[in-house]
């Protein structure tokens, strides 16, 4: 699944690099939230009643720092399809903007992205009833509360939309307040937004991410018959972020090379998040290809490889993977049961430098999860199997049924409950991850720029390296 996409390694610096860009939201970084945050952080848990109005005149920072006006409108996103952005305005008159991030693919079990669903425009898909709902409702009811309090602004809408999903005013709607609250908090503190995302989530030193760069795309992503969506690139063994940009952007022109050569001119057309889209008959064809692409740049045991399967857009009615899915009727030849295609992913991990791979199995299909986790030592992520859900976490952790979170703010709909979730996953010591696909179109290099940014800023800081999935 994807928002543009292993484990890119400090939490608020690339929570905040996601956040600065306007459109999809992924990279891949491990966030490195201490281990003892469950122990000494003050509670982030969601609360259920709205926060009471002060009863003195409130200071003067209070009233800078205070929402003066909220206005939403419908913009269109890095894919062509409506999203929400959100002007926030604060008392002493400075201005806070932004939009939700949409994915491709999506899980069931994912907060209630509220789209119109009137065929005649924008295909069903635009967002003016969400819009309205932050113009005539959230919007008036936040006016006066202090932007630096970001779980107190989350706690009043998810009180005033009461439901267990955010049907009622819609998860993007809610989420376009809270991204926009989030920067207006950094800024009345007059700090960096990953600095103010660090100091809300209680994180005492940040580490850069290792990228995870999508450079051969499937699936949903992709017209081709590539069953599984995203095959990535992990520069584990560069000193620096800067330099895994570096090594990852050289790779993928290599890539370039290769493809055309052995495809033809069309077949290095790019997909949603950058990657090429050659019309690979075989998964295991797209790995030899990475694997060829990383020699012939040089970087033969610096780069690893990650893949997501998004596997519940292939799981059948009768509980088996049907990897020629694309191809609609077929014959059954490859159609598989999920201990075979676990045996797949066994031999992928025996055969090639496999550090990560996302969504393996369906999103109900916790057994089969669990089965994989006991039987390869590599990180498994959870994107459609939690949605960046609390509750699926926790049921995720007692079922050992994978060993790391995807981070999607859209999944979940507010910057507190995202917060959370990537808390109690390194409180069970599993890594994070967020995604943002490979190093070109402009809105996923926007992301990476600004951790080049970040890391420029910070100074001595840490990459993560080969300890992605512990920076800690």
């Amino acid at each position: 699944m994807a928002l543009t996409q292993s484990n890119l390694q400090p939490a608020p610096a690339s929570f905040a690099a996601a956040l600065s860009s306007s459109r999809s939201l992924s990279l891949s970084p491990d966030l490195s939230f201490p281990s003892s945050w469950h122990r000494t952080r003050r509670s982030l848990a969601i609360r259920a009643s709205a926060v009471a109005a002060p009863t003195s005149t409130p200071s003067a920072a209070a009233q800078k720092s205070a929402v003066q006006s909220v206005k939403a409108r419908q913009i269109v996103d890095s894919r062509g399809n409506p999203t929400i952005e959100v002007d926030l305005v604060t008392g002493d008159g400075a201005l806070f903007r932004s939009a939700v991030p949409s994915g491709a693919s999506t899980g069931i079990y994912e907060a209630l992205e509220l789209r119109d669903g009137d065929k005649k425009v924008y295909g069903g898909k635009g967002v003016l009833n969400a819009v309205r709902n932050i113009n005539e409702i959230l919007g008036p009811k936040l006016i006066g509360v202090d932007v630096r309090s970001q779980a107190d602004v989350d706690a009043i809408m998810l009180d005033m939309d009461g439901t267990p999903n955010k049907s009622k005013f819609g998860a993007n709607a809610i989420l376009g307040v809270s991204l926009s609250v989030c920067r207006a908090g950094a800024g009345a503190k007059g700090v960096p937004l990953y600095k103010h995302i660090q100091e809300l989530s209680g994180t005492k030193e940040l580490v850069m991410p290792v990228p995870a760069f999508n450079v051969i795309n499937g699936g949903s992503h992709a017209g081709n018959n590539l069953a599984m969506q995203e095959f990535m690139i992990l520069p584990v063994g560069a000193a620096s972020f800067a330099e895994a940009l570096r090594m990852g952007s050289e790779v993928y022109h290599v890539l370039k090379g290769i493809i055309k050569a052995k495809y033809g001119q069309d077949a290095c057309n790019v997909g949603d998040e950058g990657g090429f889209a050659p019309n690979v008959q075989d998964n295991r064809e797209g790995l030899v290809l990475l694997m060829d692409a990383i020699d012939k740049a040089g970087y033969t045991g610096k780069i690893k490889i990650g893949m997501d399967v998004a596997a519940s857009e292939f799981f059948t009615k009768d509980g088996r993977y049907d990897l020629d899915f694309k191809n609609q009727p077929n014959d059954g030849s490859y159609v598989y049961a999920a201990q075979s295609l676990c045996d797949i992913y066994k031999d992928f991990v025996k055969d090639f430098p496999i550090v990560s791979i996302e969504d393996p199995f369906d999103q109900d299909d916790w057994s089969s999860w669990a089965s994989l986790v006991s039987s390869v030592d590599i990180q498994l992520v959870g994107d459609d199997l939690l949605v960046t859900n609390p509750k699926r976490i926790a049921e995720a952790i007692e079922k050992k049924a994978c060993n790391a979170l995807l981070l999607k703010v859209n999944q979940i709909g507010t910057v507190t409950e995202s917060i959370k979730a990537a808390l109690d996953s390194k409180a069970a010591g599993w890594g994070v991850m967020i995604k943002t696909g490979a190093p070109c179109r402009s809105e996923r290099l926007a992301k990476y720029n600004q951790l080049l940014r970040i890391e420029e800023e910070l100074g001595d800081v840490r990459y993560a390296g080969e300890s992605f999935r512990s920076p800690l």
